[in-house]
């Protein structure tokens, strides 16, 4: 089966991925800047009106890159503590260091801190210096699942590096490909790379 997520930044959107067959959200606000953390208002409305499909709500403070400053880190503290109070299923977020490498320590302080939640990283894995090098720091500071196009403006040309990562994977962290997924390529995209989850808007 293929596990397919829908990234949304409104309750109606929610719903309507719910009734639309997805089988997961990824919930934020300002999907214009690439997604940053919903106000806990939204997202307590969002739980309150979906039936039964999990919610992975963003935590990311500000739109460009993924270095963060103590304060900036502090927020996403706070916002994962509030998100996580509200009984959401999970949460997504990223951050590396200013050479390109993740940031494992607080990368760990955040999925410790999250708890029984599940947690993604998203596709600040796409801007890592080495992707196969950043996935085994991924699965050594634990997270579940990772959000990437390959490296590339979109997963159908990332494809070979996708396969590759899928690969490596075998089966310790979840490979999640997003970015330019469509009918009509999606096939392709999941036979030629082994993917099993998949992330369109």
């Amino acid at each position: 089966m293929i596990i397919y997520e829908v990234v949304t930044d409104s309750v109606a959107g929610v719903l309507a991925a719910e009734s639309g067959g997805a089988h997961r959200i990824e919930f934020c606000s300002a999907l214009e800047v690439g997604g940053l953390t919903p106000s806990i208002g939204m997202l307590q409305e969002a739980l309150r009106q979906r039936e039964h499909i999990p919610l992975m709500v963003m935590i990311r403070p500000r739109g460009g890159d993924f270095n963060y400053t103590d304060s900036e880190f502090a927020t996403m503290v706070a916002d994962l503590d509030a998100v996580k109070a509200t009984g959401a299923e999970g949460v997504v977020f990223g951050i590396l260091h200013p050479d390109g490498t993740i940031d494992a320590e607080r990368t760990h302080q955040l999925v410790l801190r999250a708890r029984p939640m599940l947690v993604t990283f998203h596709r600040a894995f796409d801007m890592t210096v080495d992707p196969y090098d950043a996935l085994e720091t991924l699965i050594d500071v634990g997270i579940d699942r990772v959000l990437t196009s390959g490296q590339e403006a979109t997963a159908i040309k990332g494809m070979a590096c996708i396969q590759k990562l899928v690969k490596q994977a075998d089966g310790r962290i979840t490979i999640l490909a997003g970015s330019g997924i469509r009918p009509a390529n999606v096939q392709k995209l999941v036979v030629q790379t082994g993917v099993q989850e998949i992330h369109g808007s």
